[in-house]
């Protein structure tokens, strides 16, 4: 067989193989809408997604996926097929913490898939309220930075909400440089924010030296200024590029590759343990010397481990705080219920803000 009749083969495969993905596609789509249809005929009110199921999906097809697609490129285009089968049925509003095209964007797609329809909100508590006015099912709020450390303004507004944390997110921090421009030489003016600026400091002073610096309010923001100007450039993800029809001009150009967000889903709706499971707690201790040191002690007698230990301060009173605890394991475990009593019975407040899936990827 010769190369030209190989190829015929392997394209002939490929388009019978396509063939069955389109049907297996529209077969899955229809079940989703089978489930909402027997959820409707027995009177369920709820929204049909479920977060506990979705992260047992995704969890289970990590673990079976033979290659040679990695795993996280299957998990990623199973979330989009669920995304768009959901969206058959019941879309998903989401609000986030705008403008469209920042991190805070790409990690609710990434969460939620792009079939959800989206909500760019100026602040984050306008986030917040629009979950908790039911204008939207669901909000996605930075929470940390691995390099920058935590957004405080998420933790305030997260302690005097009701709302539940329901899902985290976790985007790994890629700095792209966009620009209408032919080639970097040209570039004048390189607009992001601040933080942007920083992380790209050292490559910006090594290939980009000529342009001046400007900070922009987000680096989508920065995106679309730079959208119809020839001689300037932004720092921004894929998502920007896409939104605004920039040109990638240089990739991944943080000088450091470990720089990662952090991201909470809030919604109203408790989630099931799925085995695998984060609960996100606030307390406050009583002014007294090792009172935080006794009461962490419930959590260690227990055996059970804290991933995050972040404290704010209350603002009721100089030198009070508060405490926010992400501890492995869901409140309704056995386990993880007594010791949560034993911790609520050594705190002066105490408040349990979700227990949620941990993130796939």
């Amino acid at each position: 067989m010769d190369e030209e009749q190989a190829l015929k083969a392997i394209r002939g495969e490929i388009d019978a193989l396509t063939d069955d993905l389109v049907r297996v596609l529209n077969a899955r789509a229809q079940c989703a809408i089978e489930v909402g249809k027997i959820k409707r005929a027995t009177g369920a009110t709820a929204m049909l997604y479920r977060a506990d199921r979705e992260a047992d999906v995704l969890r289970r097809v990590r673990d079976f996926n033979p290659g040679p697609l990695s795993a996280e490129t299957v998990v990623r285009i199973v979330r989009e097929v669920m995304s768009a089968c959901l969206a058959l049925e019941q879309p998903l509003a989401v609000a986030y913490f705008g403008p469209a095209g920042t991190y805070t964007h790409a990690a609710a797609q990434k969460h939620f898939g792009s079939a959800a329809q989206f909500r760019p909100l100026p602040e984050i508590d306008d986030v917040i309220r629009e979950v908790e006015t039911d204008c939207a099912a669901f909000g996605v709020v930075p929470i940390e930075n691995s390099l920058e450390g935590p957004i405080n303004v998420s933790h305030d507004l997260l302690h005097a909400s009701t709302l539940i944390v329901c899902g985290e997110v976790s985007l790994p921090i890629h700095h792209q440089l966009l620009s209408v421009a032919p080639k970097i030489a040209d570039i004048r003016q390189v607009y992001a924010h601040s933080q942007a600026l920083a992380q790209c400091r050292h490559w910006l002073d090594s290939h980009c030296s000529q342009a001046n610096r400007i900070a922009a309010s987000s680096n989508a923001e920065a995106a679309r200024l730079v959208a119809d100007k020839p001689d300037a450039a932004a720092l921004a993800g894929t998502i920007a590029a896409e939104l605004y029809h920039l040109p990638i001009l240089a990739s991944n150009i943080e000088d450091r590759a470990d720089n990662t967000t952090r991201f909470l889903v809030l919604g109203k709706v408790p989630v099931p343990p799925t085995g695998d499971d984060l609960t996100t707690l606030v307390f406050s201790t009583h002014n007294r010397a090792g009172a935080l040191s006794h009461a962490l002690q419930a959590l260690a007698s227990a055996e059970i481990s804290m991933s995050r230990l972040q404290s704010r301060p209350m603002r009721q009173g100089n030198w009070d705080y508060l405490f926010f605890v992400d501890l492995l394991g869901h409140q309704q475990d056995p386990h993880v219920a007594a010791a949560l009593q034993e911790l609520r019975n050594r705190t002066a407040t105490f408040r349990i803000l979700g227990s949620y899936p941990r993130a796939v990827f």
